[in-house]
């Protein structure tokens, strides 16, 4: 209920009061017109108006309806009639007061909660672009980075004091497929923001794990890290995107190869496929390594985003990977090794449709 301004609600107390008085005497019902007077003033004036309202309504009528002679009884009764009359003009304002008073707690409690929607809203969708931004920038620095290590390895055979040309010229095709590659990955998110159907075909799975273990063997190398691999030979191909299981592959053998830099004895990545051995139509795929092994208390939380136990990580690359999983309808989840290391178990169907 809106409340008038102070001179409105003041001016509507006086009125109010004077067709009360001008109706009371030929009705013969002054309480209930006065009473209806006082109401009317807290309820559209508040307090103030309804106490002036109050005021005048007592004085009218104490002096129109109670200045008459009367016989002593009839005086006395009066008197208790008025009595009554101001008590209920006083109660009535009281509780049109308190009654405006949670009209305006209310109010300011809904804006309050508009305002606290607002800013839910603002702050959900600064965190949506910020992790979209670290997924991007965590997904597209893989192959930049790949890149970037075969152009120098390029360069190394091409300045040699006898140029090895094969050799550069297949580090210069593999710069050429990392950079495909990463354009691949940022054509995937437009195609997410067009809310396009997925590209899906045709996939195998160990032709997959084949070109991510070449394309880290460097990396592999590097780090002294042997790699060995079981892959069944009788896998049926399944419906999917080949870029996004890409992408989780490369993620599952990084982390393994990160969780390997520092430990000492033996550093070996195993990954295995084949079908899973309690339903036909699901593929298995296991990657496997001897590093440092999950976290203590806290290997729930590897698939959170943010959650890192890396300096440089971002804590996306689990994340994306189990969402990639989850839309082709599959399963990630990881375990440790005894004596030591982690495995990450990757189930996907080989009927399936996408899983938004």
């Amino acid at each position: 209920m809106k409340v008038l301004s102070n001179l409105q609600g003041y001016g509507l107390a006086i009125i109010s009061c004077g067709v009360a008085l001008a109706l009371a005497g030929p009705i013969d019902a002054p309480s209930s017109c006065f009473l209806l007077a006082v109401t009317v003033s807290g309820l559209f004036g508040g307090l103030g108006p309804s106490l002036l309202s109050v005021a005048l309504s007592a004085l009218a009528f104490a002096y129109f309806f109670l200045g008459r002679p009367s016989p002593p009884a009839r005086e006395s009764t009066s008197l208790l009639r008025f009595a009554v009359f101001l008590a209920a003009t006083l109660l009535i304002t009281v509780l049109m007061e308190i009654k405006r008073r949670a009209e305006e707690s209310r109010s300011r409690s809904e804006e309050a909660l508009r305002q606290a929607h607002a800013e839910l809203a603002h702050a959900n969708r600064v965190t949506t672009m910020g992790e979209l931004t670290a997924s991007l920038a965590h997904e597209v620095n893989q192959p930049i980075a790949a890149a970037v290590t075969d152009a120098n390895t390029c360069l190394r055979w091409l300045t040699r004091d006898h140029p090895d040309i094969d050799e550069a010229r297949e580090a210069a095709m593999r710069v050429a497929k990392d950079a495909t590659r990463a354009a691949e990955i940022i054509s995937k998110v437009r195609q997410i923001f067009k809310k396009g159907a997925q590209q899906r075909e045709l996939v195998d799975v160990n032709e997959i794990i084949r070109e991510m273990i070449v394309l880290l063997r460097k990396e592999l190398s590097r780090q002294s890290i042997a790699v060995r691999t079981e892959l069944a030979a009788d896998l049926p191909r399944l419906m999917g995107d080949r870029v996004q299981l890409q992408q989780v592959l490369m993620n599952l053998m990084i982390n393994s190869i990160d969780a390997m830099k520092n430990v000492e004895g033996k550093r070996e990545l195993t990954i295995k496929s084949q079908r899973a051995q309690d339903e036909d139509e699901q593929l298995l795929v296991l990657v496997s390594d001897t590093g440092v092994g999950l976290p203590p208390q806290q290997a729930d939380h590897i698939f959170n985003a943010f959650f890192t136990t890396k300096t440089d990580g971002t804590g996306m690359g689990l994340r994306i990977s189990r969402s990639i999983v989850e839309s082709h309808g599959g399963r990630l989840w990881a375990t440790d090794n005894h004596p030591r290391g982690a495995s990450f178990h990757l189930t996907i169907p080989t009927k399936i449709e996408a899983h938004e």
